[in-house]
């Protein structure tokens, strides 16, 4: 078959495959559009989740004719001065969307620039049918009707109205994130699911303000700042405690200059921040905000501009692990505070029994005494008391410490303290498990893994590529106690493994890192692996649940915890400790 030039229709409908692959990417297009044409206020409407119709109209700076008939013309674009791909300061700048919209849709166009009179444009999948004058205010409105309506093989491939509407409302929210200087409102089928008024003075409070709205208050007042700068980098927002957190990771906001992303190198960099601190099935809840200079990052490499590629992958992993782990070092013993609400819920009030209720059944033989729940301690013995002669230590004020005194236990498991203002409760053994996992991680900081010869080399079969980056890294991995050398053009030899890794299963361990050097260019998993048996040691190495602890060890505890970093969750992300305040304490007895 000779080789021949596609007609233009084509090319936009091929084009419409990469940019718009359903209604939620054809909203995302024209809102950044309305953000670069400087929109102060942009108002969506929606019908059946933008499969029959979706509108977004802005105040932004309008077109005047010439500019709106270019506008659906492919490659034309007004966000390019100086066409250098290499500084890109604006969110669209393919020129792609509106053609390729309009080849597989109805595509309105209606605009006015100041001082120009209004007009529009209607493309009918691929054709032109109205181009002529029109009362417009000023700014711009695009409605898209019958997406795919003539491209069944397209169509069908569509979710539920639900489900694009769902696909919608993330893109706003996240655009809206990084746009809090302009409003944004979105109404489907009549009802208005999104109102965010404009908060122009660009404050960081104003930022706090847009995300407790859209992500919910709970977040702030469960999240740290993050503010960190480094070789010109700088990394700021909130990240959520790691008791806040998520069964799936939806609830991870990552912008790269106001452009919302989803950059594996990104979500790999947060997930090492949170190594050790969430179980594996768990994902933390942050909002994050990457600044970076413009021929830093190329933002060209995908069609929806959702995935970047930047100048130094590892000085921005760098950053964002360091800034988050700083901002969660710096919260201490800090926990969730949703985490008392939930158990103040749980409690109920037994109603009294009624004076004329039947008599109870006579109650049956007891055969042993039952356990009891609530252990009052005996006083523990001054090291001066004479030989046989308890001496009581005199008990600590409640007032002098951030998780108070210590007054017993409950299931000689639960460690109960008293505040000035506060009951706190303490999962000791989850507590003693963070605590002793901190101590583990100190003393891994404090020079390079202990290695343990095999006493028999270990040779492990890969593919060439992946031997070959293996084999590149052979120095780093020493430096984790992971001994490895070129074994052929397809194999590496493992002379010594980590010890605290123990008997290993050396095989799995050395294609895991293959496969992560190739996802991030770093060694995590092995790093990883270490974390999780440090937290097994920790976990055995712990005080366990149902062990009697004395007044004195309480405490002892709790003035650890103050001091620990991260204590306020244990290794898989559960609180280690709740606190019901004096006042939820009278509500649940009636007295307020």
């Amino acid at each position: 078959m000779p080789i021949r030039r596609l007609p233009e229709t084509l090319i936009n409908q091929i084009a419409a495959g990469e940019v718009v692959e359903r209604p939620a990417s054809a909203l995302k297009e024209l809102v950044e559009n309305a953000l670069d044409a400087g929109a102060g206020r942009i108002a969506i409407r929606l019908a059946a989740g933008g499969i029959d119709g979706l509108e977004v109209a802005d105040d932004g700076h309008g077109m005047v004719p010439d500019q709106l008939r270019l506008a659906i013309e492919r490659h034309a674009t007004s966000k390019l001065p100086d066409d250098d791909l290499a500084a890109i300061a604006t969110m669209g700048f393919r020129g792609e969307a509106l053609p390729s919209i309009g080849s597989v849709a109805t595509l309105s166009l209606t605009s006015r620039a100041e001082g120009s009179e209004g007009w529009r444009l209607v493309v009918d999948n691929g054709r032109i049918t109205h181009d002529g004058p029109a009362a417009a205010a000023p700014g711009t409105v695009v409605r898209v009707d019958g997406l795919f309506a003539q491209v069944p093989a397209r169509r069908k491939f569509l979710k539920s109205p639900r489900s694009e509407l769902s696909a919608c409302l993330d893109h706003v929210r996240r655009l809206a994130m990084a746009n809090p200087d302009v409003g944004f409102s979105l109404e489907s089928e009549g009802r208005r699911l999104i109102n965010l008024p404009p908060l122009p003075d660009g404050s960081p409070a104003s930022l706090l303000a847009r995300l407790a709205a859209i992500i919910g208050a709970d977040f702030a007042d469960n999240a740290v700042a993050v503010d960190l700068e480094r070789d010109g980098l700088h990394l700021g927002g909130l990240a959520g405690l790691p008791t806040y957190n998520r069964g799936v990771a939806d609830h991870q906001f990552l912008f790269v200059g106001r452009r919302p992303v989803r950059d594996r190198l990104l979500l790999g960099a947060l997930r090492g921040a949170y190594q050790d601190l969430l179980a594996r099935d768990r994902h933390p809840v942050v909002a994050l905000f990457l600044d970076v200079p413009g021929d830093f990052v190329d933002v060209n490499v995908h069609p929806a501009k959702t995935e970047v590629r930047f100048r130094d992958a590892a000085l921005v992993r760098g950053l964002i692990v360091s800034g988050v782990r700083r901002a969660l070092d710096a919260a201490g013993h800090r926990a969730s505070t949703n985490v008392a609400g939930a158990a103040l819920a749980a409690f109920v009030a037994e109603p009294a029994a009624s004076p004329w209720a039947a008599p109870a059944a006579p109650a049956a033989p007891a055969l042993a005494e039952p356990p009891r729940l609530f252990t009052e301690l005996p006083p523990a013995f001054a090291p001066s008391a004479p030989a046989g002669q308890p001496t009581a230590v005199p008990p600590l004020p409640a007032t002098r410490f951030p998780l108070g005194a210590a007054r017993g236990q409950v299931a000689a498991t639960y460690i109960i303290a008293e505040t000035d203002d506060a009951l706190v409760i303490v999962d000791q053994h989850a507590a003693h498990e963070r605590l002793t996992l901190e101590r583990m991680n100190r003393a891994l900081a404090g020079g390079a893994v202990a290695r343990q010869a095999l006493l028999v080399p270990e040779v492990v079969d890969l593919d060439d590529i992946a031997a070959g980056r293996i084999a590149d890294r052979a120095d780093e991995l020493a430096e984790l106690g992971l001994e490895v050398e070129a074994f052929g053009p397809a194999a590496v030899l493992v002379r010594a493994t980590p010890a605290l890794l123990g008997t290993c299963d050396v095989k799995g361990l050395i294609t895991d890192l293959a496969d992560d050097l190739a996802a991030f260019g770093k060694a995590l998993t092995l790093k990883e692996k270490l974390d999780a048996v440090a937290a097994t040691m920790a976990c055995h190495g712990s005080v366990r649940a149902g062990r009697h602890l004395s007044i004195a060890e309480m405490n002892a505890l709790l003035r650890e915890m103050e001091v620990t970093p991260h204590s306020g969750q244990c290794n898989h992300g559960r609180p280690t400790w709740v606190r019901l305040a004096k006042t939820d304490i009278e509500k649940l007895f009636g007295r307020r």
